[in-house]
């Protein structure tokens, strides 16, 4: 069995991403489906019928313990006996530092999403942006130390927020509001002299009907938090600090971006095949 692959589960607010993957942490399969039914029923079904008995399942889990019961039994029906380990923080893993007051208290996509960063830029002073149902920021020392972050409204989430408690302004969702931020639609400001077609937001954006106006709004507003944050990291640790990027609104904020950034979409799942091997190490590893 010491030649089987991990399963990795990473259970968000939204959607569940999953992936089959060696002790060396090579992919063999990956994945990824919704919660369905209203507010998040039942699981879409993944097809596993024809994957490899997985040595053992890692799972983080922030979308609550009824996903976490519906994961369970999509597991027994798979593989009843298989071992799983449901991740939480603590003070020290894989070569990161806890740095929350209580360790424990940290999400378990945040904790994998530190350790998947610090392997991917090792040695490297890091942000870390994940714009999901919440953005959350990370600020990573070079020496692996996680000092403390930041907890927004997501992209979609401020968007239907406003729609829900306000009498006058629309309810837009992700896929409705994605179609809006297009160069030069809606947009009074459009400026010939400005940077070339193709770039959402090209100086002030000021849109001339609602829908663009709340679409555009909450970009930059995401856009706005992640630039202040990354200016006053680098003055405080004096040195340059790489941005990293990653979630499913990813795409709408880093267009409003006007900083340098480095996009990674599979953090979680890479700090999760991180624990797992180092679980199943030996104890002189260090």
């Amino acid at each position: 069995m010491s030649g089987a692959p991990f399963l990795l589960i990473d259970a968000g607010n939204s959607r569940v991403k999953w992936a089959l993957v060696q002790a060396d942490g090579t992919q063999i399969h990956a994945g990824a489906f919704a919660h369905g039914g209203v507010g998040g029923g039942a699981l879409t079904t993944p097809d596993w019928s024809q994957l490899p008995l997985p040595a053992s399942a890692w799972i983080s889990n922030v979308a609550g313990e009824a996903v976490a019961q519906r994961l369970a039994a999509l597991l027994d029906t798979h593989w009843p006996a298989l071992p799983r380990t449901t991740i939480r923080a603590c003070e020290r893993q894989c070569g990161v530092t806890n740095g929350y007051t209580t360790p424990s208290a940290l999400g378990s996509d945040r904790w994998a999403g530190l350790i998947g960063a610090r392997a991917a830029f090792p040695g490297e002073p890091l942000l870390i942006a994940t714009f999901g149902t919440a953005t959350t920021l990370e600020a990573l020392r070079a020496d692996g130390m996680f000092v403390g972050g930041l907890i927004a409204p997501g992209w979609s989430l401020m968007m239907r927020s406003l729609g829900e408690h306000t009498a006058q302004l629309p309810t837009l969702d992700a896929n409705a509001a994605r179609g809006l931020l297009t160069p030069g639609a809606g947009n009074s400001t459009a400026q010939s002299n400005g940077p070339p077609a193709g770039h959402e937001f090209n100086g002030p954006f000021f849109a001339t009907d609602t829908p663009r106006s709340l679409s555009a709004g909450c970009a930059l507003a995401q856009a706005g938090l992640i630039e202040r944050m990354w200016n006053d990291l680098q003055a405080a640790w004096g040195v340059p600090v790489r941005l990293v990027v990653g979630g499913g609104a990813a795409d709408e904020v880093t267009a409003a971006l006007k900083v340098p950034h480095t996009r990674h979409d599979s953090l979680v799942l890479s700090g999760l095949a991180l624990i797992a091997a180092d679980a199943g190490a030996p104890a002189s590893h260090s």
